[in-house]
C-alpha cells in the first residue's frame, strides 16, 4: 500500500499519516514514512523525541550525495547533470527508525523556482520515484499544504491520494483542488477523511460540500489529540478505542 496524505495546512495531515504509518508497523509491516512537507511535522507525529530529531537527515540538504549522484554541483546553473541518479540505497542509509517505521525527511529545496531543473530536485524526485513504484514496503507520504506538489507530480504514482479535510469552506475549497489535480496526473483514487468533527453538523456540512466522494471516516476533535504536539507524545498513544477502530477501518478500506 502506498499512500500520500494531503491538504489544506492545519487540517491533520501529518496527524493521520503517522496514525497510519504506527498503526501499519504494529501490524507488523515494513514501513516508510515519507515527510515530503518543508514544515517537517511527521517526526513529532510519529512521537519521536525532540532530542533525537536533530539527527534526523534532511535529504535536500545532503548537498554531498546530491552531488556526487548527480555529476552537478549544486547551486550552479547552467550544467549538465544526470536525470536519472542512483536513489536505490538512500531509504536503507538515510532512514530513521522509530518504532518499525522508518523515516524519511526530504526537506525544503532551496532554489529558484519550486520545480526547477536543478541537482536538488531531480535528486528528490527520483527518489520519490524510486519510494512509489520499486520499494515493496508499505509507504506513507505526508505532503505539503496546499497544491504546490500537484502541480509537480511528486505523488504521481501511488495507491491513494488522501485528501485530509476539516468543517470549513478554505479547507473544502483545498480539498476540491487536490482532488482535481489528483486526477490531472492520473492518481486513479481519490479519498477523503473528515478530520476535527464535533457532531452531526459538521458531519452533514463535508457530506454536502463533498458529494459523491469517498469520504473514508469522520474523525472527531479531542483536546488530547490536539494538545498532544505541546505535550511531545504521539497522537496514536492518545487515541480512544472507538477511534483507534476508525483508522483500522480506514486501512482495511485503503487495502481492499
Amino acid at each position: 500500500m502506498k499512500i500520500a496524505v494531503s491538504g489544506k495546512g492545519g487540517v491533520g495531515k501529518s496527524t493521520i499519516a503517522s496514525i497510519i504509518a504506527l498503526t501499519k508497523a504494529a501490524e507488523g509491516d515494513r514501513v516508510l514514512a515519507l515527510d515530503a512537507d518543508p514544515d517537517a511535522n511527521l517526526a513529532s507525529s510519529l512521537g519521536i523525541p525532540g532530542r533525537e530529531q536533530r539527527h534526523i537527515v534532511t535529504i535536500s540538504r545532503q548537498i554531498g550525495l546530491i552531488e556526487e549522484r548527480t555529476g552537478a554541483k549544486v547551486g550552479q546553473y547552467g550544467q549538465v547533470f544526470k536525470l536519472n541518479p542512483d536513489v536505490s540505497d538512500v531509504a536503507d542509509h538515510y532512514a530513521y527508525k522509530h518504532r518499525g517505521v522508518s523515516l524519511l525527511v526530504l526537506g525544503a529545496v532551496k532554489s529558484g523556482g519550486g520545480g526547477c531543473a536543478c541537482p536538488e530536485n531531480t535528486f528528490v524526485r527520483a527518489l520519490v520515484c524510486d519510494l512509489v513504484l520499486f520499494k515493496g514496503d508499505t509507504l506513507v507520504m505526508d505532503m505539503e499544504a496546499g497544491i504546490e506538489h500537484l502541480g509537480r507530480a511528486t505523488a504521481q504514482g501511488v495507491d491513494a491520494m488522501i485528501v485530509a479535510v476539516e468543517p470549513g469552506q478554505r479547507s473544502i475549497d483545498c480539498a476540491v483542488q487536490v482532488e482535481r489535480m489528483s486526477r490531472e496526473v492520473r492518481i486513479k483514487r481519490v479519498a477523503f477523511i473528515a478530520n476535527k468533527v464535533t457532531g452531526k453538523d459538521d458531519c452533514d456540512f463535508i457530506k454536502g460540500a463533498l458529494p459523491k466522494r469517498e469520504i473514508l471516516a469522520f474523525l472527531p476533535f479531542t483536546d488530547e489529540l490536539r494538545n498532544a504536539d505541546r505535550d511531545g507524545v504521539s497522537p496514536y498513544d492518545l487515541l480512544d478505542g472507538e477511534t483507534r477502530g476508525q483508522y483500522s477501518e480506514i486501512i482495511k478500506r485503503l487495502e481492499s
